[in-house]
Formats: structure tokens, C-alpha cells, sequence
């Protein structure tokens, strides 16, 4: 039964407190501090856990298929590892900064824990553009870039998985390149990978899966009838994809979907499974549609239940106030900003945060390492099983929080994750 109180307005807070620009380490920080507030924890232990554990940044050397050789900045910010190995994807975008690796790392901590999988979080990546290069090049770069991380990686210290501008072949070479270094074949040392040589049945649509599973949990705590809800999913990836796909099949009516050149609008309803996810075909939503809106406008539209999964910052403080939906389920990794976040709050508008929507993802890694070490595979009715029991699971550990201290949803499952570091360290004691 949905509980009828209204969060507290927060929109007495200053700026500083929420910016609208904020990077990923700022913004992990504030919400460690937030949920710190709510909570009895040694002041010690909040002040280890806003620093990584260590950074590495390493020079890749690689040669260019003209024969030139060009010279890339790597980096893999390892956060905590109190509750077990860092576990954390690996990015190749122009981007990737030491910050952003350790702010996300800390993201990776906090989703970990929310999910109860014994790792910390770690986060990593190349400054690097991977459209500008070859097959070949990219290979080259992934080889090399597993050489110089070769030492602070591994099956029971730091997890790889794929992330922004990488896949399972780019973790087949890391895992083989390590492989060859150690002079054993070890496929732990990365998750993400095909099945072929150790990855997991169904772990490329578990963060879409883990979308739908929280949208339907959460549906039914707001008294939204799944099979009367509309749903506009932004971004038609492979989160996006799986999740509207699986929403569509219990009921619900997706109306729009899109990708990076416009929306697909049908008020009566989408046949999901016709149109091709982006892995499957890329940008071919609008092709297909015979409405289309921008992606702006698909953010402004009358439905129950608005999913965000394309990129990060996609609601703003400028846009904050037109949303219209009855409730908000993170697909992207932060496509909500702090200064959003506090508008829809106080719109009286849940925003079900990303590192439990889409945490299906680092869950089936977790399944697909089990395998790994244990060297036997599981059929992918199990992995779904075991991925519904995880998350209904964390949904109501986070549910609890909710009702008992009158929070938001973010802030209960920032609190469930602390709690359970913070009980970590408790135990196994702070060595200053």
C-alpha cells in the first residue's frame, strides 16, 4: 500500500548545496553527506569514504594502423574495497577524467552494497574517442592498457566490466591479455564478456531487466496499475530497449521511445519488440516512426511513468517543472541533476534513483563471476530467477528506509548503502 505523506519541500537549500553543474565526484560526496546525516556513523569513516582508496593513471602507448605511434592517458580510481573486490566498469570516451573515474567509483560502491553483492566499487577508462579508431587500434589499446593494469587487477582484487564505448569484445581481449600474462586462462578477472568464454546468459539485458522489475515494484507501492500505465522511455539502447520490451509484455503501454535523432510517438501504444534496439540496428527509431518528437518534448509528456536511460543530465533545473509524469525510474547512470532532483521533490514526483534501477547490471556480473570462479555456467532461467529474487529484495530493504525516516527514494537507498559499508568497517575496523 503507497504511503500518503509528502516528502518536505527542499528547495530552501542554496545552490551550493545543489548545483546545477556538478561533477561526479561533487555530487557523490554531497550525497554521502546526506545520507550521513541521517544516520549514527563514526565521522571517521565518512571522511575515509569521501577519498578513493588509490588512483592509478597510466600512460597506453599504441601504434596507429599508418604506422604512427599515439599516446593515450588511462586511468582506474579503485574507491573501497571494504566489502569485497572493486568491482567497476572500464570506459573509453574524450571525457574520461581522474575525477570522473573516482566519483563514479564511488557510485559503484554505493550500488553494490545497496544490492548486498559482496565488492566495492572501482571505475576506469581511456581518454579516448573509440569512433576514431580501427578494429585493430582498438584492440592494440585494450591489450596494452591491460598490461599496465596488470598488477592492481584481477579475479579477487579489481572486476572490469564493459561501460561507455566498450562491449564484450573489448573484455575478451582484456581477459585474454591478462590471461597471457599470468600464463593461465583466467575469465574472472572481467565480467561482461560473450558466453563462449565464461560470460553469463543474460547479462546484457540485466540493467533493462532490473529497470522493469523496480518500475513494476514501484508502481505498485504508488497504486499505478501496470496494465492502465503509459511509459516514455528516452534512449533505445540496450537498458532502455530490454526495459520498455519488458514493461510492454506485463501490460504497461510504452507511447514513446527514442534515440539520439528523435522520438517515436504513438498515444495507442508501441509494438516494442518490431522496432531494433541500438546494438541491434543503431538509430533507426525515428525511420520507423510515423510521429516524431524530440527528445525534449518526449520528456514533457502526460504519462505515469517517465524512464530516463539514455545519457546523464537529461533533467534539469530548466526543465524540471514541465515533467509531467507520476513517476520517475533512472535507466541512465544520473540523468537527473541535484537541482532537478530537489524540483521533482518537491512536486511531490518519486524518482526512483539509478544505482538501484539499473543495478541489475553489476548483479549479473556478480552471477557471471560466481560462475567464473566456480567454473559452471547457469541456464538463463536461473540468472532471471536470481535476478528478480536481488532486486525485489533490495527494493524492500530501500522501502523500509523510505517509511521509517521519511526521505526520498535516493536518499533511502543512499542510507541502505552506507549503512551496510559503514557496518563493514565496523567490523573489520578502520586502519588509519
Amino acid at each position: 500500500m503507497a504511503s500518503q505523506r509528502t516528502n518536505p519541500p527542499e528547495t530552501e537549500r542554496t545552490a551550493e548545496e545543489a548545483p546545477e553543474s556538478e561533477s561526479a565526484l561533487g555530487t557523490a560526496r554531497r550525497q554521502l553527506r546526506r545520507a550521513a546525516d541521517h544516520l549514527d556513523i563514526n565521522p571517521n569513516v565518512i571522511e575515509r569514504l569521501k577519498h578513493p582508496n588509490q588512483v592509478h593513471e597510466v600512460t597506453v602507448p599504441i601504434e596507429r594502423d599508418d604506422g604512427t605511434v599515439e599516446v593515450f592517458t588511462g586511468y582506474r580510481a579503485q574507491h573501497d574495497s571494504v566489502r569485497g573486490p572493486f568491482k567497476g566498469g572500464l570506459r573509453f570516451h574524450p571525457d574520461v577524467t581522474r575525477d570522473e573515474c573516482v566519483g563514479l567509483g564511488m557510485w559503484m560502491t554505493w550500488k553494490c552494497a545497496v544490492m548486498d553483492i559482496p565488492f566495492g566499487g572501482a571505475k576506469g577508462g581511456i581518454a579516448v574517442n573509440p569512433k576514431e579508431l580501427s578494429t585493430t587500434e582498438k584492440e592494440r589499446l585494450t591489450r596494452r592498457f591491460a598490461q599496465e593494469l596488470r598488477d592492481v587487477i584481477g579475479p579477487n582484487r579489481d572486476i572490469p566490466a564493459p561501460d561507455m564505448g566498450t562491449d564484450s569484445q573489448t573484455m575478451s581481449w582484456l581477459m585474454d591479455a591478462y590471461s597471457m600474462q599470468e600464463g593461465e586462462t583466467i575469465p574472472g578477472v572481467v565480467t561482461g564478456k560473450p558466453t563462449v568464454i565464461g560470460g553469463s546468459e543474460g547479462r546484457q539485458e540485466a540493467p533493462g531487466r532490473s529497470v522493469a522489475i523496480i518500475t513494476r515494484e514501484a508502481c505498485e507501492y504508488h497504486d499505478i496499475p501496470l496494465d492502465e500505465a503509459t511509459v516514455a522511455v528516452q534512449g533505445y539502447g540496450s537498458v532502455g530497449a530490454n526495459a520498455a520490451r519488458l514493461l510492454d509484455t506485463w501490460g504497461a503501454t510504452v507511447v514513446v521511445i527514442s534515440d539520439v535523432n528523435g522520438a517515436m510517438y504513438d498515444p495507442s501504444g508501441i509494438d516494442t519488440a518490431s522496432v531494433p534496439a541500438h546494438d541491434e540496428q543503431p538509430e533507426v527509431v525515428a525511420e520507423r516512426a510515423d510521429e516524431v518528437i524530440s527528445n525534449a518534448e518526449l520528456l514533457e509528456l502526460n504519462v505515469d511513468i517517465l524512464v530516463p536511460s539514455a545519457i546523464g543530465n537529461v533533467i534539469t533545473e530548466s526543465n524540471a517543472d514541465a515533467i509531467r509524469a507520476d513517476l520517475v525510474v533512472e535507466g541512465a547512470n544520473g540523468p537527473t541533476t541535484p537541482a532537478a532532483d530537489e524540483m521533482l521533490a518537491a512536486a511531490d514526483i518519486p524518482v526512483i534513483p539509478d544505482i538501484l534501477a539499473n543495478a541489475g547490471g553489476v548483479t549479473v556480473s556478480y552471477f557471471e563471476w560466481l560462475q567464473d570462479i566456480n567454473r559452471r555456467s547457469w541456464s538463463l532461467e536461473q540468472v532471471q530467477d536470481e535476478l528478480e529474487s536481488e532486486m525485489k529484495s533490495a527494493w524492500d530493504a530501500v522501502r523500509t528506509e523510505y517509511e521509517r525516516r521519511d526521505v526520498s527514494w535516493r536518499e533511502a537507498t543512499y542510507i541502505v548503502a552506507l549503512t551496510r559499508t559503514a557496518d563493514a568497517y565496523r567490523s573489520r575496523g578502520l586502519w588509519p
